[in-house]
């Protein structure tokens, strides 16, 4: 709920702030930014193989986190950034696990079209793909059996690759609203039985150019 909250505010600023002056500011070589974002991930299977006859899960969840974009062109950057989800290790016998996930990425970003203009105010769309690494605190053993084996499951740290889409809105020279699609690749997040996890994020971001 409270990430709803937070993405219903930062809605709000930018519809607010829409009513300012038109915005000229674009990408160029030696701009950077800043963000604050909220979001959803959207997650997947935990495991390989079935935990007491149940498949756990990371369960969809509320994501928030920062980036720091630098453009060494108009139409290239590179972007640093961490991220954190309370998430939770559900469909497991003894009810769920909270399973705290936290990453860290380095991204390299292509503006596709630096100089777009909508309505008075600079529209960027982008791509990125990057390369990170992911933590994962789960507060508690998953116990059940597999096959014939009692197993008590632990979390486990991995690398992450990710590739998505946004575009960022200027709502002022230097403020906009940045929107940001990902698959997020998670190596895996349990250490016994882990598998590989497919997973998905959408965020809303509030930047500040300089």
């Amino acid at each position: 709920m409270h990430d709803r909250i937070t993405m219903l505010c930062l809605v709000t600023l930018g519809v607010a702030a829409l009513h300012g002056a038109p915005a000229d500011a674009q990408a160029q070589a030696g701009s950077q930014d800043v963000q604050v974002y909220a979001g959803e991930m959207f997650g997947d299977r935990l495991t390989e193989t079935p935990l007491s006859g149940r498949s756990p899960l990371l369960d969809d969840d509320a994501l928030f986190g920062g980036r720091y974009t630098y453009d060494f062109t108009k139409q290239w950057g590179l972007q640093l950034s961490a991220g954190y989800s309370p998430s939770r290790a559900g469909h497991v016998l003894g009810g769920d696990s909270n399973l705290g996930l936290t990453t860290l990425d380095m991204d390299v970003l292509w503006n596709i079209m630096p100089g777009f203009t909508l309505d008075d105010h600079t529209l960027i769309p982008y791509t990125e793909a990057g390369v990170g690494y992911a933590w994962a605190d789960l507060n508690h053993p998953l116990y059940g059996v597999t096959g014939a084996t009692a197993v008590a499951l632990t979390g486990s740290n991995g690398y992450t690759a990710n590739v998505g889409f946004g575009a960022k809105y200027y709502l002022t020279n230097d403020f906009f609203v940045d929107f940001d699609a990902r698959y997020r690749y998670l190596s895996r997040l349990i250490n016994n039985d882990g598998q590989g996890l497919n997973t998905a994020e959408t965020t809303l971001s509030l930047g500040y150019q300089f």
